[in-house]
């Protein structure tokens, strides 16, 4: 079952290095499975889309307005603690903030879902926990990060 991105209506809207880090994890995906090693964790395949994932967020959410260009061009700002629909924050979240400008909270829930499932847990570690992934729940993260893009571009309408 091969990976095919670069047909995505939104495609042409990413930064050229957002599409280099897609294509890796696709590339990466669509060859593996022609390797005779087996893995006991695939979540290297998702990385790079994971990468992209964060890229294309903050890229969204500054072009929606939610976060500063001081935010998309410093090293301080978090996208896990802007969509994470449980902090309390005395500041607006840029979860409800997106909750708002897209209508509903469901792209802003699916945005976290994609965050926490494709992202965070993949790439760290705690004791008694193990997040290794197999080939198919790779593709699964890779096509859950791809499904929140498709949201954003469908949902938000974003003037470029």
């Amino acid at each position: 079952m091969k990976l095919k991105l670069s047909h995505k209506p939104w495609w042409g809207e990413l930064e050229h290095d957002l599409k280099e880090l897609l294509t890796q994890s696709e590339t990466l995906f669509n060859r593996v499975s022609a390797w005779e090693q087996d893995f006991h964790d695939y979540s290297f395949l998702v990385f790079p889309a994971a990468k992209a994932y964060e890229g294309f967020l903050k890229s969204t959410f500054l072009d929606l307005g939610l976060i500063t260009s001081q935010d998309y061009y410093g090293k301080r700002f978090r996208i896990g603690r802007a969509l994470n629909p449980e902090l309390d924050e005395k500041k607006v979240s840029v979860y409800e903030a997106l909750a708002s400008f897209c209508g509903d909270e469901s792209v802003s829930r699916q945005l976290w879902a994609t965050w926490k499932e494709s992202r965070n847990l993949l790439f760290h570690w705690f004791p008694n926990e193990i997040n290794a992934v197999s080939y198919q729940e790779a593709r699964n993260r890779i096509m859950m990060v791809v499904e929140a893009m498709d949201v954003v571009h469908l949902s938000c309408k974003i003037k470029k």
